[in-house]
């Protein structure tokens, strides 16, 4: 298993598209179509954070031999749940759930980390 450093995010609204960038140079060599799902998936995850948490924002990209796993963490401590979407959004985590065999959170006393795992294998 490899982890990757953690990148701590500002609050811009470039912020989704630099973390896009950077996970495609780390996953050079992927499969095309799950490259593009790992992308999705972080994506949706950073988007939820700038929109719904709270700074600081850290991401962190763990590589093992069949899976990826993103996390992302946040200082809310509003977890974070699937909502009804509507014209506003809502679709994200309904995105994350259909692209990863599985995803979740877990709490801390500085916030919590929303994490997301995806084949590779």
């Amino acid at each position: 298993m490899r982890t990757i450093p953690t990148r701590e995010l500002g609050t811009g609204t470039d912020q989704p598209a630099q973390v896009r960038e950077w996970a495609q140079d780390l996953l050079t060599g992927l499969d095309p179509e799950r490259l593009a799902d790992a992308v999705l998936v972080l994506d949706e995850l950073v988007s939820n954070a700038l929109c719904h948490g709270a700074a600081p924002i850290r991401v962190r990209l763990v590589r093992a031999a069949d899976h990826l796993r993103f996390e992302v963490t946040d200082a809310s401590p509003r977890p974070a749940r699937p909502r009804q979407p509507d014209m506003d959004g809502g679709r994200g985590l309904m995105l994350v759930d259909a692209c990863s065999r599985r995803w979740g959170q877990w709490r801390h006393d500085t916030g919590k980390t929303v994490w997301a795992e995806l084949p590779v294998g």
